[in-house]
């Protein structure tokens, strides 16, 4: 499931910040083992080997949490960039006992480039209200140690082109995510339609079978009364015709606005075989509800599914339906990897938009998510 919430309808965002961050945390690791080998040649006098060891061992041992969470494909924690950000600001300020002056002077020392890495890694981890003031305290820690190493050295070049690094990189990612969150509406207003178009088919096959029904039943009597073959009153054709007005009676009751309720086992089955890269066992009770309820129904399945496929890591999950205790009950389970939904952030639409809000709107409705170690439960009611 989700590690951060959302679904085949957030994907997008989610995918976008997940990509760019993996491919940041690559390019952090393989500028961190360069920068560790351009300390150690350049350790020249007065670079203080009694700062320069700790510094760069604490610096390696950061660059290989990295470039672990590069070949594993794990999510970038926002916690490894924060010490990132640490450890980067402690290297610019000790630049008088970590840089030979002359590479202060030229502005080519190595801490110079970790401060470049370090303001991309904010920019790619961090909205920009905190991308920002964390990527400028990050340039105005290299002005200082500057400063502090080389008096008379120039540090407002560097300094503005480290702004400006920071304010290109804000803007590419804010330009990325709203691209990203365009792409996150089409897909779910587009996911809803499919949806829709599957409740009117199943809807209207349903109203072709009733219309079947009153001709095989109600036109079939009339016919073969017509037609003489009763010639007198029958036991036979008294209940039949009370059959027939059964049948008609019940036609006659449905609302117009929803003119025949919808088959949720067939709807949730037809769901579960578009999941895509995702076998699903199925387990369902055949059912009939009303068309808006197996429509919520159907769109939170969609989502759960898709967060199965996405995140949970397995390619295998089980989908059952049965009634309970006068419910309507529907399950999503997979043994994959779970999270925490307390810790979802706020804007992520998919665990708590269209599973949580969609069925609890429904009145009489309900959902709850249960997740941990051995996998995760996504449980849907609804009482008629």
């Amino acid at each position: 499931m989700v590690h951060s919430g959302s679904t085949r309808y957030d994907s997008a965002s989610r995918q976008l910040d997940q990509a760019v961050a993996r491919t940041a945390a690559g390019a952090r690791s393989a500028v961190g083992s360069v920068a560790v080998v351009a300390a150690l040649f350049g350790a020249v006098p007065p670079v203080d080997f009694r700062w320069l060891a700790p510094m760069l061992v604490l610096h390696f041992t950061w660059t290989a949490l990295f470039a672990r969470v590069f070949w594993r494909k794990r999510p970038l924690p926002h916690l490894l960039v924060a010490g990132d950000v640490a450890i980067t600001v402690a290297l610019c300020l000790a630049q008088i006992h970590l840089v030979a002056p002359e590479a202060l002077f030229t502005g080519s020392s190595w801490v110079a480039g970790l401060v470049t890495m370090t303001v991309v890694m904010a920019g790619v981890t961090w909205r920009p209200r905190t991308a920002v003031p964390v990527g400028f305290a990050v340039a105005a820690a290299f002005a200082v140690g500057v400063r502090l190493a080389t008096p008379s050295g120039d540090v407002h070049t560097t300094l503005g082109i480290h702004l400006v690094q920071l304010l290109a990189i804000v803007l590419l990612m804010t330009l990325l995510r709203r691209s990203a969150a365009s792409a996150d509406t089409f897909l779910r207003e587009r996911a809803r339609a499919e949806i829709s178009l599957m409740v009117e088919r199943l809807r209207r096959e349903d109203e072709l079978r009733q219309v079947g029904s009153v001709h095989e039943t109600s036109l079939h009597t009339l016919t073969m009364v017509g037609l003489g073959t009763y010639d007198e009153p029958s036991p036979t054709l008294r209940a039949q015709v009370a059959t027939d007005l059964a049948a008609l009676d019940k036609l006659r009751d449905q609302p117009g606005a929803d003119p025949a309720p919808i088959a949720l086992d067939a709807l949730l089955d037809e769901v579960a075989g578009r999941a895509t890269g995702l076998d699903v066992h199925r387990s369902l009770t055949p059912e009939t509800v009303p068309g808006d309820v197996a429509e919520r129904f159907a769109r939170a399945v969609t989502e759960a599914l898709a967060n199965v496929a996405l995140h949970a890591g397995v390619q295998e999950a089980d989908l059952s339906s049965e009634r309970r205790d006068g419910e309507i009950h529907v399950e999503i389970a997979d043994a994959g990897r779970g999270f925490d939904q307390h810790r979802l952030p706020s804007d992520r639409f998919g665990v708590r938009g269209s599973i949580l809000d969609t069925m609890r709107s429904l009145p009489n409705g309900g959902a709850q998510i249960s997740s941990g170690d051995r996998g995760t439960r996504v449980s849907l009611w609804w009482r008629p």
